[in-house]
């Protein structure tokens, strides 16, 4: 089948539009007016990704966290931009899917709520019509440290940081959550009534207003949202049964998780 074939039908599922302003989605390297029998679902691209695509095969890498953010200056082969080089030598085309499935509803943040157990889920933070970045809901009331276990565990983390003075440890009924980093919008956390929120790389001084501000949060790291690569695989295989497409879908095996904690 065509690569274009299927980011067509994604697109159906997640637009590009709903991305936030300046964000980098899309295809990125390579092009989509190709034959493929195999793609690659990865959180981040990094050369560890590139190998095991290479290895497995893939023509096409849907990944979450762009490769190419900042403007590259030049093509030499450094460290970094061997990579890129990589991915152009062995035509393997990269399609990135990043704040648009963070908005979509029965995206990522929406997985996470399911995860969790939050009800009568709402909006974070509006972005149009509707959409918006990440989201609150109610839970059964309990601690605050208790949720903060239940996130460790959910998520399979060896640790989580707690914004809290003197190890508060108040009881907790309303969730606001957002993957990745969002601690820019932690005020729509206020404004919609959350007891907590949970984001990832929370500045010490971001966290001081937070607790000023009336906001307990917990930061289970950026890394939960490797979530994107069972998820999207599971969409893409039932989309495959669906047409009867000949593709297979390969979930990225090595990690890019750049923290481990001692």
């Amino acid at each position: 089948m065509k690569a274009s074939q299927l980011i067509e039908r994604y697109e159906a599922f997640c637009p590009q539009d709903l991305s936030l302003e300046g964000d980098v989605v899309g295809l990125q390297i390579g092009t989509l007016d190709k034959d493929i029998t195999k793609v690659l679902v990865a959180l981040d691209l990094r050369e560890q990704t590139v190998c095991e695509a290479v290895e497995q095969g893939a023509e096409l890498i849907i990944v979450k966290h762009a490769p190419i953010f900042r403007p590259l200056k030049h093509l030499m082969a450094t460290p970094q931009n061997q990579m890129v080089l990589d991915l152009v030598k062995h035509d393997i085309a990269v399609y990135v899917s990043h704040t648009n499935i963070d908005v979509v509803e029965g995206g990522l943040n929406d997985w996470f709520c399911d995860l969790l157990g939050l009800s009568d889920v709402d909006v974070l933070s509006e972005t149009a019509d509707g959409q918006g970045i990440g989201r609150v809901g109610n839970i059964a009331t309990t601690s605050f440290e208790d949720l903060a276990r239940k996130v460790k565990e959910t998520f399979q983390l060896d640790s989580v940081r707690l914004v809290s003075y003197n190890r508060a440890n108040p009881p907790i009924s309303r969730v606001a959550i957002c993957g990745g980093s969002g601690q820019s919008f932690y005020k729509d956390a206020l404004k919609k009534g959350a007891d907590v929120y949970i984001t990832g790389d929370i500045y010490y001084h971001t966290a001081q207003e937070m607790l000023t501000d009336g906001l307990l949060a917990i930061d289970p790291g950026h890394h939960i949202e490797i979530l994107f690569v069972s998820k999207i695989a599971e969409l893409l295989n039932q989309w495959i049964t669906e047409n009867n497409w000949e593709l297979k879908v390969v979930e990225a095996q090595e990690s890019t998780n750049p923290f481990w904690h001692l």
